[in-house]
């Protein structure tokens, strides 16, 4: 079975099947060998889809990844009446022709970011209802911070039947000071703020290149918005019946998760890869701690090539906002850890409850003892093969990249949780010369 038939992006009003929890079958202890180019960031293209919400004429989003998540978003604005083309890494938009205010049920439950499309619906019809969102299963992810920051702006906002219903005949810009620093919060109000009257200043906004990408995307649509990339944001609303003019075409940053995992994967089985397409400055931290751990890697400014690195050492690390090291890649660290002299104390700053993917990595004999937020990983000198399950997107990743450098075969359950964040990764992996096949399950 071929890794694309998951969902189909080519398709008019398609949306990805429920998820079905295919598998992959590893063959490890190949090291892995080549280059590889990394995609569009997931998480950024799920921000700037539905902020063509706020923009009035037709848009050309570039280097966007063909992966579920992507997909359901795109069959999202298709249900709520936008024009969508999908073209390979293109998707063409057009949002004047929205014939509705409510994001039902089957599109919102199979991701998070669906909450996205809230203020913006909110901005041009005074009125939106929302299914409340699903995603990965690891952890409370609240939205209060995002109904607080709609309530900020004036909205009416009640939770029913499993819909978000708000209600604004017109949103007022506001000072909105986040307690905690969200992304997702951050990226909502920052679009929401378009459309509303007045000036929004956003506090303690977070500043990842995520958001910084949404902000440059809006700005080049035409809004006005000051403080991107620091921790204090400002939009200048245009009121609700003024859209952005525009800005013809848009490319989407790479994806700096998946170049990690890329990275890690050559690091975890002693391999020779050349990771190509990316912005290494978004990756700071992460280069630092494999650096740290004995990683050699040769460095520029869009690509990085991992040598052959021996045995790495154990290293503490510890997540945290941008510029800290990413609660995404913990996982895959953990998996590099596994198999590291020492010991390394990895604490969970974030999301303290992501650690599903370390009983699993048990199974593969990783030595891993988990505590309230953190967990200890006792380096062994070997994996062993066996079957396990990813409950979410970067633990399933991690479990495939344990299961490369593991003796024998590893069957890793729950492939829909990585197709929902990585573009052809078993056909990226076999590039490397990786034995991994992908099963109907």
């Amino acid at each position: 079975m071929a890794e694309h038939r998951i969902f189909n992006p080519g398709v008019a009003g398609s949306i990805p099947a429920r998820p079905i929890l295919f598998s992959v079958k590893v063959v490890g202890g190949i090291p892995l060998k080549g280059s590889v180019r990394i995609s569009g960031a997931k998480n950024a293209a799920l921000a700037i889809i539905p902020a063509s919400i706020v923009v009035g004429s037709e848009i050309l989003l570039r280097n966007v990844p063909g992966v579920a998540d992507v997909e359901t978003m795109v069959a999202l604005l298709r249900e709520l009446g936008a024009k969508v083309e999908r073209e390979d890494d293109r998707v063409r938009l057009l949002t004047t022709s929205l014939e509705t205010h409510e994001a039902p049920y089957e599109y919102v439950s199979r991701m998070r970011a669906s909450i996205y499309v809230l203020g913006p619906l909110l901005g041009r019809f005074g009125k939106a209802r929302v299914a409340l969102p699903g995603g990965c299963a690891f952890g409370p992810r609240p939205i209060n911070f995002h109904i607080y920051a709609l309530r900020m702006m004036g909205a009416n906002i009640k939770v029913e039947h499993g819909y978000i219903v708000a209600e604004a005949p017109k949103l007022k810009g506001t000072t909105i000071t986040f307690e905690r620093k969200s992304v997702g919060a951050t990226i909502h109000i920052l679009t929401t703020a378009i459309l509303a009257e007045g000036e929004t200043v956003i506090e303690n906004a977070a500043i990842e290149p995520e958001v910084v990408d949404v902000a440059r995307f809006l700005k080049e649509c035409g809004a006005e918005v000051e403080g991107e990339g620091t921790d204090r944001i400002r939009i200048v609303g245009r009121g609700r019946d003024n859209l952005l003019p525009g800005c013809g075409s848009y490319q989407v940053i790479p994806d700096r998760i998946e170049a990690a995992t890329f990275i890690i994967g050559a690091l975890i089985t002693g391999g020779h890869v050349k990771v190509e397409g990316i912005v290494t400055e978004h990756l700071t931290a992460v280069l630092n701690k494999l650096q740290e751990a004995g990683g050699r890697l040769n460095v520029a400014e869009d690509s990085v090539e991992v040598l052959p690195s021996g045995r790495l050492k154990g290293r503490d690390v510890e997540t945290s906002p941008y510029p800290g090291f990413p609660t995404d890649v913990q996982p895959l660290y953990m998996a590099l850890m596994t198999l590291a002299s020492g010991v390394s104390v990895i604490r969970e700053g974030i999301y303290p409850d992501r650690f599903k993917h370390a009983y699993e990595l048990m199974r593969l004999g990783a030595r891993i003892d988990v505590g309230d937020g953190y967990a200890v990983v006792k380096g062994t000198e070997k994996l062993t093969g066996a079957p396990v399950v990813g409950s979410d997107l970067r633990g399933a990743a991690s479990l495939v990249l344990a299961g490369l450098a593991a003796e024998g075969t590893t069957e890793v359950g729950g492939y829909y949780h990585i197709s929902r964040g990585y573009e052809r990764f078993v056909e990226k992996l076999k590039s490397l010369g990786a034995k991994i096949t992908l099963l109907d399950g």
